[in-house]
């Protein structure tokens, strides 16, 4: 069941079970494709190509992001956690805003998500909470898989940019599958990622395929907000999101280049720097001197929260250097010195 908001310039799809946002689209500009990834997959009757998580468009990975251990998997806990899979309950349903809530069983805990499109603004506002029913402090892992797809998403053309202050690749080492192209867990500064022939490629644009690569940025630490971008200049159309550093502090960059142009791209911010099992975030503890988790007390609630901004752009946008969050002003700024408030 997709339960839709609309305030007049943007409307959103939300799908339960999953609490997951599969569609965005604007009063103004009919023409433009939704950004998010392949959201008709299911209804078409296609499988995921991963085999696991209706993993589409802008779902949440908690309590748990990547693969579950071999005996979560025995106790029924699937890949990303329980939060993408759960039938929600419906609250406070209007027009423009929608809560829900769903339970855990497995890890204990209550998941709650509201959303609100802003009025006469081409933005959506995300808060949640997450509740532990449980008498010790935990670590929780947690993702906003925010994922891109084509057509929105093609080929040496639409770009990825983000505030990120250093760059690792992830450890590939004993993986032969899928194919890659960045050497593995190796440092570097973004977009420009060493490659297994000792090059560089910059990574703000989907390259040739195919390739399954995947990085970690770390979030400027002096910054309160941060955020990604995903730009299409061609089209002049942006999708984006801001979102407090210190609940997530990582972005992942997941890249989904088949050869048969149906690409898929995830810029995940999240509390950890790679989607990996629980023990063995643990086991990390730090990257770059910066947790690898969050503590979720006992008995007690944890918050997060971000804006989502899908947008036209002015002429001319080609790299997003700047967005800031001011008194509810989004400021975008670009490199070729434009800006565009929401």
């Amino acid at each position: 069941m997709n339960i839709v908001l609309s305030n007049g310039r943007l409307e959103a799809a939300i799908l339960n079970p999953g609490a997951s946002v599969v569609r965005l689209a604007l009063a103004d500009r009919p023409d433009a494709p939704n950004p998010l990834w392949d959201p008709e997959r299911i209804a078409a009757g296609r499988s995921h190509p991963f085999g696991h998580t209706p993993g589409y468009g802008h779902f949440v990975c908690v309590d748990g992001f990547g693969p579950a251990s071999p005996e979560e998997q025995r106790a029924g806990l699937p890949m990303h956690g329980e939060a993408h899979r759960a039938r929600y309950q419906v609250s406070d349903q209007t027009d423009t805003s929608v809560t829900l809530t769903a339970d855990l069983p497995l890890v204990q805990e209550t998941f709650t998500r509201s959303y609100r499109l802003v009025p006469g603004q081409n933005v959506l506002c995300v808060t949640s909470e997450l509740e532990s029913h449980l008498g010790f402090d935990r670590p929780v892992c947690w993702a906003e898989h925010a994922t891109i797809g084509a057509p929105y998403l093609e080929r040496g053309v639409t770009v990825a940019d983000m505030p990120a202050v250093r760059a690792k690749t992830r450890d590939w080492s004993g993986d032969a599958d899928p194919p890659y192209r960045l050497a593995s867990f190796r440092d570097f500064t973004w977009p420009h990622a060493p490659t297994l022939d000792g090059s560089l490629v910059d990574l703000r644009a989907a390259g040739a395929g195919p390739s399954g690569d995947h990085s970690t940025c770390l979030m400027d630490p002096a910054r309160e907000h941060a955020w990604i971008t995903f730009l299409h200049p061609e089209r002049r159309l942006l999708l984006g999101y801001i979102f407090r550093r210190d609940e997530f502090p990582w972005v992942q960059n997941w890249e989904y280049y088949p050869a048969d142009g149906q690409l898929a791209r995830g810029l995940e911010f999240s509390t950890m720097p790679f989607d990996v099992p629980r023990r063995e975030a643990i086991d990390t503890a730090r990257l770059f001197d910066t947790p690898a988790w969050r503590w979720l007390p006992a008995h007690a609630k944890i918050t997060a929260s971000f804006r989502l901004f899908w947008t036209a752009t002015p002429e001319g946008f080609t790299k997003i250097e700047d967005v800031r969050l001011t008194n509810e002003t989004i400021t975008i700024h670009d490199q070729s010195g434009a800006t565009l408030q929401l």
